[in-house]
């Protein structure tokens, strides 16, 4: 017998799907725009004809392929270091008897709770300071710990038994063995979870790296694509809508691929 569909989960199906496509707009407007010459952009025609010059067009309009590899450089940084501090802070918490672990995990708790843009005067001079202004660690070195990692890594790392660990050392294991054969791998689901969370964000983030860069040779994508809307070069929708296709497709691809994992770990990491 096939399960009936009520009104009300009818209306929910409805509202989900409008929100998505809400949310999808952008997006499908900004490909439109991409794909059509600037004379048929307005017209919504699906008889429109079809062009890839504007892509080659946002390409050579700015240095994309210094830009990629900037971003690409500093998210791989910042996500490497931020799992290898936060792997080794979470052990520390769950399996060190620390006097006061409790506290200390309250205070790592604590930076969740501050916006990262509320310090951007005292990072810009603390970067400076350390002359790392205008340089790819400048912009990474605020960044490089994570309290959400070491929140996830720390409640995954105490649902392992202690009988795993306590078994391996008594073959003679070291402890960072332990946490290489046994704590990383039980835990992948949320380290790559935690990396898609972090890449998106540091992909997308735009207004340290704008503070602390002045050059091209370390400015990343995000900075880069705001050129095209400076008011002075005139707004160009076509090369706008290109260039944000070209710098949001690797992340939706990224999604793409890891979707299943990424909500099937969040969904292990709640608070045990």
């Amino acid at each position: 017998m096939k399960p009936t569909i009520t009104f009300g989960r009818l209306c929910l199906n409805t509202a989900i799907g409008l929100a998505a496509l809400l949310w999808f707009l952008p997006i499908l407007v900004a490909f439109w725009v991409a794909i059509h010459p600037a004379s048929d952009q307005a017209s919504f025609s699906l008889f429109s004809p079809l062009t890839v010059q504007n892509f080659v067009n946002a390409w050579h309009a700015a240095p994309f392929g210094r830009y990629f590899l900037n971003t690409s450089l500093l998210v791989l940084m910042i996500v490497v270091v931020q799992l290898i501090l936060a792997t080794m802070a979470a052990y520390a918490l769950v399996r060190f008897r620390l006097k006061f672990s409790g506290a200390i995990f309250a205070l790592i708790l604590l930076q969740l709770m501050i916006s990262p843009d509320v310090l951007i005067l005292n990072n810009y001079k603390t970067i400076g300071a350390l002359g790392f202004r205008d340089t790819l660690t400048g912009i990474a070195l605020p960044y490089f710990s994570s309290a959400f990692a070491i929140f996830l890594l720390r409640q995954t790392f105490k649902s392992i038994p202690l009988v795993l660990e306590e078994a391996a050392i008594v073959e003679g294991a070291s402890r960072f063995y332990i946490l290489r054969k046994i704590y990383i791998p039980l835990a992948k689901p949320i380290y790559v979870a935690f990396a898609l969370v972090s890449i998106s964000f540091h992909w997308n983030d735009f207004l340290w790296p704008l503070v602390i860069t002045d050059s091209v040779n370390v400015r990343p994508l995000t900075v880069g694509l705001q050129l095209f809307s400076a008011p002075e070069q005139g707004v160009q929708w076509a090369l706008i809508g290109a260039a944000t296709l070209m710098t949001t497709l690797p992340l939706l691809v990224l999604f793409l691929i890891f979707q299943r994992q990424f909500i099937q770990s969040f969904m292990r990491a709640g608070i045990r």
